[in-house]
């Protein structure tokens, strides 16, 4: 005996059901197993010093609105700069200042050790931000960039400039890999590949039109550490512009500049 259409369509109904409700049981337990995760990663530490002051936001600015003291701990939930958002055995929330969280202690007795950014910081980062001055095809050329650390070798990063020239001005936007040789060397030697956005502005040109255009590169840099979170970086590279016309054309360009990590 065959079933009927409206038994069939009842059947894929309930298996779509059952179907959508263990997906969401599975999302539901991977989104608890994240925040389990992340739980077990903070760090917990505890007063040494008679007190230790929390004020409600990242600067002395701030005012102190509560106290923990000595032989208390404080889970550390994330830093901005110098200051340190910290949880409370209360469940309290609050910022604490570096000065006083250098002074605290791991569960084991330790001293809390603080990133100053000092060489080890800088061999080892996350992220990294900076300028630089140059020169593009006779052009001068300004640029700014970011950067996020894969690992000590490779990381991202993201790049816009401007040129600005005799006879035309324009900008380009690149995203590409870049790997460190030696991150744990002062000086280092970069190796550089990407591609992106070409764009020129030929206003100051009648003879020429405005267009935008692929383009990819290779090069080479350095970057030198200079001091606590600050280094030196350099660059050269060689662009091919891929245009419409299928007429590319191989353009140079070098910077130096000033970045710093975090």
């Amino acid at each position: 005996m065959g079933l009927s259409i409206s038994t069939i369509h009842s059947i894929r109904t309930r298996r779509s059901t059952n179907t959508a409700v263990l997906l969401g049981i599975a999302l539901i337990g991977l989104l608890a197993a994240r925040l389990a995760s992340a739980a077990e990663d903070l760090v917990q530490v505890f007063v040494a010093e008679p007190f230790l002051e929390l004020h409600t936001g990242p600067g002395r600015g701030y005012p102190v609105t509560q106290v923990v003291g000595r032989g208390e701990s404080v889970d550390i939930l994330y830093r901005r700069t110098d200051w340190f958002r910290v949880r409370t055995e209360r469940g309290l929330l609050g910022w604490a200042s570096l000065a006083q969280m250098s002074k605290t202690l791991l569960a084991d007795g330790t001293p809390l050790k603080i990133d100053l950014g000092d060489r080890a910081g800088f061999a080892d980062h996350r992220f990294e931000m900076g300028g630089f001055l140059g020169e593009f095809a006779g052009a001068n050329l300004i640029s700014a960039y970011a950067a996020g650390r894969l690992n000590p070798n490779l990381g991202v990063d993201f790049g816009i400039s401007q040129f600005l020239g005799n006879v035309q001005n324009g900008y380009m936007v690149d995203i590409g890999l870049e790997h460190v040789v030696f991150p744990d060397w002062r000086l280092s030697p970069i190796l550089l590949l990407g591609g992106g956005l070409y764009r020129v502005d030929a206003s100051l040109s009648a003879q020429l039109l405005d267009r935008t255009d692929e383009d990819a590169y290779a090069g080479l840099g350095f970057r030198f550490y200079l001091t606590r979170r600050f280094f030196l970086r350099a660059e050269w590279k060689e662009r091919v512009i891929i245009t419409k016309r299928n007429e590319n054309e191989e353009l140079k360009e070098w910077k130096v500049g000033l970045a710093f990590f975090f």
